[in-house]
């Protein structure tokens, strides 16, 4: 069930140079636990790469949806990304790694920017979001197995607190709250909504 979403602000609107200086003077921000799970928990490392498009006119988020066959978050909206594996020397390696697989985006596309604060999730993994200026032109050939399709949302969209929803659902046997940023028939949530809070808490502090 829906709940409140968060107190209205400004749209923030930021382009290429923007994002950039946001990253360099941006405040360093907690790490993120899912609601109702607990910090003494054994987490697996993962990385996902959170790749903003630098159109000609304006930026965008590229997320995917996984297919609907999957084992775990089949038919989800997320960020590509994976477990860190063993030749995995940092989560920039194993996000960019992962992204090349799934979605096949050229790493030499990837401006890296910086690091979103580690988020720790329910099923078990601590994600380090890793955040990528993505410069056209590209080509992705995505994964058919792991993706059903590939999409850009607008990161305006996306900054704006007005689309920030909290919801709730009995998980567990308890009622836990979980963020959600529905746009046009997509419906992202949980960690990738979460994360993508991140972004805007990044984005707009002093």
């Amino acid at each position: 069930m829906p709940t409140e979403t968060h107190a209205t602000s400004p749209v923030i609107t930021l382009d290429a140079d923007g994002l950039r200086q946001r990253f360099i003077h941006g405040q360093a921000q907690a790490p993120v636990l899912e609601d109702g799970f607990s910090a003494d928990a054994h987490f697996h490392p993962a990385a996902v790469l959170v790749p903003l498009v630098a159109r000609a006119s304006s930026v965008s988020v590229l997320l995917t949806k996984r297919t609907d066959h999957l084992h775990h978050h089949a038919g989800q909206i997320c960020f590509p990304g994976g477990r860190v594996e063993g030749h995995d020397v940092t989560p920039v390696m194993t996000a960019l790694r992962e992204t090349e697989e799934e979605i096949g985006l050229d790493p030499d596309r990837v401006e890296l920017l910086g690091e979103l604060p580690d988020y720790f999730t329910g099923t078990g993994f601590r994600v380090t979001p890793v955040v990528g200026l993505v410069h056209p032109p590209f080509e992705l050939k995505l994964d058919a197995f792991e993706v059903a399709e590939a999409f850009e949302v607008p990161l305006a969209f996306l900054l704006d607190p007005v689309n920030h929803k909290r919801h709730r659902a009995v998980h567990g046997g308890r009622m836990r709250e979980y963020h959600a940023m529905p746009w046009r028939g997509y419906y992202i949530w949980g960690a990738t909504a979460g994360m993508l809070v991140s972004l805007y808490r990044v984005l707009t502090s002093d």
